[in-house]
């Protein structure tokens, strides 16, 4: 059952920060990546009045969540979409607004746990990375057709590698010779061009098979869309929470925050006029992490960080 493979990161505190702003009566609830459905089934146990709207762009995670959360039914709508359409998801539902709102960024339990995914770089899978099977683009895709100026960028940017120019010119060179279509055949490209100073600082694929993740899903530029669009989302009084598992995740999410935690008064006014006061208030100073405990029970947890606001007006 889904339940014995998948422990939601930073449960607790994810109810505690929510709580205020969805306890009352009919609220609505978004779990903008709602995965299998751990968060959603806390929520809706917890709060016997809300009805939670699911967002997910991988169908096999929408129907492990739909039989999870079937005694919910009637609190329950769930929508195969990406979560920078939340917008159009809310209006097509004919919810306003909303009294909260969680993202749990990054790759899923499930789609770690499928090998035939090809997420992981510990086992050996066809190179696919789709977080949605009903899209095309898949990580042998990029890595057949992608020049090697593509290619380093990526690596550079989404992975932070520092042997992008290397990686990008020996994947080039090898897929003359034959395609590069699974798992195993890149990690063994990788390892082979990794020189063995640099082979200590960790596993020399994992920030190349981050950086295809990103680019397969668009992760980036759909995150940098709806966490904007999210919080016009939010009734005043409404919560957000948002988990992330790598810094360019959650150096979007800081920058959004609190570019709307801000005042827009003009330096030097004597007084601040209500249409410059912030429109929300950061709940967690920084972003928090996972206690040591958790990140012991739950090795997911071990890189998490969590960033929370609460709506305090309307925009002018």
């Amino acid at each position: 059952m889904s339940e014995n493979i998948h422990t939601p990161v930073l449960l607790e505190r994810s109810l505690e920060l929510l709580g205020p702003a969805i306890k009352g009566e009919n609220a609505v609830v978004v779990d903008a990546t709602l995965g299998m459905g751990g968060h959603a089934a806390a929520i809706l146990e917890r709060f016997p009045s809300v009805t939670l709207v699911g967002i997910d762009r991988d169908t096999e995670a929408l129907e492990i969540a739909r039989e999870r959360l079937s005694p919910y039914a009637t609190r329950i709508r769930l929508v195969h979409a990406v979560y920078d359409e939340i917008a159009r998801v809310l209006a097509e539902l004919r919810f306003e607004r909303v009294a909260g709102i969680l993202f749990d960024l990054g790759v899923s339990s499930l789609q770690l746990d499928r090998v035939e995914r090809g997420f992981s770089y510990s086992k050996d899978a066809p190179l696919d990375m789709r977080m949605d099977t009903t899209s095309n683009r898949t990580a042998a895709t990029i890595l057949a057709t992608y020049s090697e100026l593509e290619l380093r960028r990526i690596f550079y940017e989404l992975g932070d590698e520092k042997l992008a120019p290397r990686f990008a010119s020996r994947i080039v060179q090898r897929r003359l010779e034959h395609p590069i279509t699974r798992s195993a055949d890149l990690v063994e490209l990788i390892i082979a061009a990794t020189p063995a100073a640099a082979a200590r600082a960790g596993h020399p694929a994992k920030r190349v098979f981050q950086a295809l993740r990103i680019e397969v899903n668009h992760e980036l530029a759909v995150l940098a869309r709806a966490v904007p669009a999210a919080l016009d989302c939010l009734a005043v009084g409404g919560r957000v929470v948002v988990l992330s598992y790598q810094s360019l995740e959650d150096r979007l999410v800081k920058r959004e925050f609190q570019s709307r935690a801000a005042s827009t008064a003009p330096a030097g006014l004597p007084v601040e006029l209500p249409h410059h006061r912030p429109e929300f208030r950061l709940l967690v100073r920084g972003a928090e992490l996972a206690s040591l405990e958790e990140r012991s029970n739950n090795p997911r947890s071990a890189s998490v960080r969590l960033r929370a606001a609460e709506r305090l007006r309307e925009a002018a």
